[in-house]
């Protein structure tokens, strides 16, 4: 399996910029330790004695990682006449990450088809010699996970219709 990210994206998590990487079978986080923007806000308030106080650098360095696997839905949301938040919930968490509403919609689209195992960086390489494919599979059943998806929010009205329109013109 290819080990390069998919897609990768700077996001501002829990007050820090985290730098995400997507690949085929799981989405990673690294969060660098450092200064944030509210603690030199509040350095400059105080001529510096909150930094004094709290230290310059803060201990909320990190990285995380999700399987694809365990996602459950992904959401969006504007926050901010800038930005997008994507949510990505899983089993047991949710974790936001907070891009340009451009980004968002890459990043929903890209974990979406991940998550029904239509990205094609999931497709195995087959070899030279290979058998030829197996037929389709069921348009039927693959309309009722779509519908399915869209009855759960994961999937908007419209991605919907998308998706639908795509399948059957395959059929």
């Amino acid at each position: 399996m290819n080990t390069d990210p998919l897609y990768q994206f700077t996001s501002h998590i829990a007050g820090k910029n985290a730098k995400v990487s997507i690949y085929a079978d799981r989405v990673e986080w690294d969060k660098a330790r450092g200064v944030s923007g509210g603690k030199i806000t509040a350095g400059v308030l105080t001529g510096g004695l909150s930094m004094l106080a709290t230290g310059v650098k803060n201990g909320k360095a990190g990285t995380e990682m999700i399987p694809v696997q365990s996602i459950t839905s992904i959401t969006t949301s504007r926050d901010g006449m800038m930005n997008s938040k994507v949510s990505v919930i899983t089993a047991g968490n949710t974790v936001d990450f907070r891009v340009s509403h451009a980004e968002a919609k890459i990043v929903k689209d890209t974990l979406t088809r991940l998550m029904l195992g239509s990205h094609p960086a999931q497709a195995p390489a087959a070899p030279a010699s290979a058998v030829p494919a197996a037929p389709a599979p069921d348009i039927t059943a693959q309309l009722q996970q779509l519908a399915g998806l869209r009855d759960a929010g994961v999937l908007t009205e419209e991605e919907f219709a998308t998706k639908k329109a795509e399948l059957l013109a395959r059929f």
